[in-house]
């Protein structure tokens, strides 16, 4: 008698083949709220470009004194970490499930590799006596950063949950859309911090 181990890929493509042929990855709801956050986040980006524009002196002197170094670490961390998702996620999918936790505590580590930078950065700014009430660049550099950097802190969280959704024996097709959704929402952050990186280190 041929009994089909726990986890094997048949499991994972049975589930897979139960999915409709053509939609989203993902829970329609967190695409809801990523579309809603991508609204707020342009909003923000509108304003920053407005008053750069009344300016423009000030934010050039501004943004030479940021650490570009700092700024594109962090960005190629987290490339490479949602490089790391979206592997896991499509691995997970084609039922190569071996290789899925790994690469997700590997984007762990990235997302805690950015942490510690930016936190290094607003330590450096701080003791400088930069801060949110230096001046308008500065103002929006805080604010957009650190609402970005509370993305990254649940993301963070998100991907822990993955790590444990991945590790499951017998993953389902609810367990596949979760790991959807996750990397869906860790995709967000990689791209709001592309936007911030090009807004705040690279526009002189």
């Amino acid at each position: 008698m041929n009994i089909e181990p726990r986890g094997s890929a048949n499991g994972v493509a049975e589930a897979v083949s139960s999915m409709p042929a053509r939609r989203l990855p993902g829970e329609s709801g967190v695409w809801v709220f990523i579309l809603g956050d991508l609204m707020v986040f342009g909003l923000f980006f509108l304003t920053f470009a407005y008053y750069r524009n009344e300016n423009p002196a000030l934010y050039a002197e501004a943004h030479r004194s940021l650490n570009q170094a700092f700024g594109l670490i962090n960005t190629l961390l987290l490339l490479t970490s949602s490089w790391f998702v979206a592997t896991a996620v499509h691995t997970t999918r084609e039922g190569v499930r071996k290789d899925a936790a790994g690469l997700f505590a590997l984007a762990l580590v990235c997302g805690a590799g950015f942490s510690c930078i930016k936190l290094l950065e607003y330590g450096e700014k701080i003791r400088a006596g930069i801060t949110l009430m230096t001046n308008d660049f500065f103002m929006f550099y805080f604010m957009f950063t650190g609402i970005h950097f509370a993305h990254v802190l649940i993301g963070m969280g998100v991907l822990a949950y993955l790590l444990a959704v991945s590790r499951r024996a017998e993953p389902t097709a609810r367990d596949i859309v979760v790991l959807e959704s996750g990397g869906v929402f860790w995709h967000l952050v990689d791209l709001l911090w592309i936007v911030l990186f090009a807004l705040f280190y690279l526009l002189a």
